[in-house]
C-alpha cells in the first residue's frame, strides 16, 4: 500500500516527502496509522550523522496512533486499538535486560525490530529507530507498540514515547530528585519542559530553567519553573546565587553541549548530581581536573530513554495525565502537517520553540480535519499530515 512518509535520502541531505510502499503486517508484525508524531533533536542527530544510520531512511520516533492490523501471533493489541509507539523494545535476554536495565539493551537499536519499506522504484527504506513515525502509517515488530491507556487523546500521547518517558525519567530514575530539593533543567525544549513538569511532580522546592531564549520563560514558568536564567558564562553564578550560595542539589542537561554540560556540573551544590539527558557529537569533550572530583564529591551519571522501561512507566505517566499533574498540551509550542517537517527542522536547528509535531493519515472514519500534537521541543504530525512541532534541546 501507498502512503505518504519523510524520507531522508542521504546523510546531511534535506528530508524529502515522498510515497512509500509499506508491506503488509507479517507474523510479528503491527500495522498502525499515525495520529501525531513529535519531531525529536535524535531525528535531527540521525540526519546529520551524530548518530548512526542506514540510509535512505524513513526518520520519526515518536508517535502514536491506531492499529490497522496485525500478524500471525500477535495478541497484546487488536485493530482499533490506540497505541504508542516505543522506538527502543528491549530483547529480554541481553546482560542489561538480565539486570533489569532495559534501557541498555544491547539490541534495541540493531535494526532487528525495524520493518523496511520501499520507494516507488523498489529501493528499501530503513526504518529510522525502528518505527519510522514521519509517515501517514508505519508497519513495526509487535514490541515496538504499546497500548495506551485510556482517557489520553492519541495527539497528545505521541510525546509519551520520547520526551515525557525521558524527562520524567531522567528526574525520577536518574537523578533521584526527592521532595525539598532543589533543581536545575539546562535546555527548554520538549525534554527539557517535561523534566521541569517532572521536577514539580518530585516535589522540588526550586527549579530553576536555564536557556540561550528570553521567549521561552513563559513555557518554562507554565511547565513548572520557579526561576528563568538566561545562559551566560555566570549561569552557575546565577544559580548559586539563588540558592544561597550553594548551588542546586540536581541537574539536568538537557542540550547535549560540553559547555552546558560543565556549567551544569558548576551549577550544583557540594555532593549534588547532575544528569546529562542531552546527546552531544564526538567532538564535544568535557574537561574536569582530578581535585575538584574529589573536593566537590558530585557525580556525574549519563541517562538513557530517561533510565525507563515504557511498559512500566506508560501507565504511571498516563496516571499523572488524567490527575492533572503532567500537562502534555504545554509541551506543544506547534502543530504542522506532514509536509512541514523539513521546516521544522530547520526551527529546531535556529532553538525555536519547543517541540513541533506532524501527521500521517487522516482517519476517515473520524475526523479528518483533525491535526495532531507534539511537543515544545518537538514537532507534531497527525495522521493526515499535521501536528505540533517542537525545536531542539533536549
Amino acid at each position: 500500500m501507498a502512503v505518504r512518509a519523510a524520507v531522508l535520502p542521504a546523510i546531511g541531505s534535506p528530508l524529502g516527502i515522498t510515497e512509500i510502499e509499506l508491506p503488509e503486517p507479517g507474523p510479528g508484525q503491527v500495522r498502525v496509522r499515525l495520529a501525531a508524531a513529535g519531531v525529536c533533536h535524535s531525528d535531527l542527530s540521525l540526519s546529520n550523522g551524530t548518530m548512526r544510520l542506514p540510509v535512505p531512511a524513513v526518520l520519526g520516533h515518536e508517535g502514536a496512533g491506531t492499529v490497522l492490523a496485525v500478524g500471525e501471533g500477535v495478541t497484546h493489541v487488536a485493530p482499533g486499538d490506540a497505541v504508542v509507539l516505543n522506538w527502543a523494545p528491549s530483547c529480554g535476554s541481553c546482560h542489561a535486560c538480565s539486570l533489569g536495565e532495559v534501557w541498555l539493551c544491547a539490541n534495541a537499536l540493531n535494526g532487528a525490530a525495524g520493518v523496511h519499506a520501499r520507494t516507488a522504484d523498489g529501493t528499501d527504506l530503513h526504518p529510522g529507530l525502528n518505527v519510522a513515525a514521519f509517515a501517514e502509517e508505519t508497519v513495526v515488530a509487535a514490541p515496538c507498540v504499546l497500548p495506551l491507556p485510556d482517557g489520553i487523546p492519541l495527539t497528545d500521547a505521541a510525546l509519551l514515547g520520547c520526551a515525557v518517558l525521558t524527562g520524567y525519567g531522567a528526574v525520577h530514575h536518574a537523578a533521584k530528585v526527592r521532595q525539598g530539593e532543589t533543581v536545575a533543567v539546562f535546555g527548554v525544549g520538549g525534554v527539557g519542559l517535561a523534566t521541569l513538569q517532572a521536577a514539580r511532580i518530585a516535589g522540588a522546592s526550586r527549579i530553576v530553567a536555564v536557556d540561550v531564549t528570553p521567549q521561552k520563560e513563559e513555557l518554562a514558568r507554565r511547565a513548572g519553573a520557579t526561576d528563568y536564567v538566561l545562559a551566560s558564562e555566570d549561569t552557575p553564578r546565577e544559580i548559586r546565587a539563588l540558592t544561597g550560595g550553594q548551588g542546586v542539589d540536581v541537574s539536568v542537561e538537557c542540550v547535549g553541549r560540553a559547555a552546558t554540560i560543565r556549567a551544569a556540573w558548576d551549577s550544583t551544590r557540594r555532593g549534588g548530581r547532575t544528569t546529562v539527558v542531552g546527546i552531544g557529537g564526538k567532538d564535544q569533550q568535557v574537561t574536569f581536573n582530578a581535585l575538584e572530583i574529589f573536593h566537590w564529591g558530585r557525580t556525574l551519571t549519563g541517562c538513557v530513554y530517561g533510565n525507563s522501561d515504557p511498559a512500566r512507566d506508560l501507565p504511571v505517566l498516563a496516571g499523572h495525565v488524567r490527575a492533572g499533574r503532567l500537562d502534555l498540551t504545554a509541551l506543544v509550542t506547534e502543530r504542522i502537517a506532514l509536509d512541514g517537517i523539513p521546516a521544522a527542522f530547520e526551527n529546531m536547528l535556529a532553538g525555536k520553540g519547543g517541540r513541533p509535531g506532524g501527521a500521517g493519515r487522516a482517519d476517515r472514519r473520524r475526523d479528518p480535519r483533525r491535526v495532531s500534537a507534539g511537543a515544545a521541543r518537538r514537532t507534531g504530525v497527525d495522521g493526515r499530515g499535521t501536528g505540533p512541532a517542537r525545536g531542539r534541546r533536549r
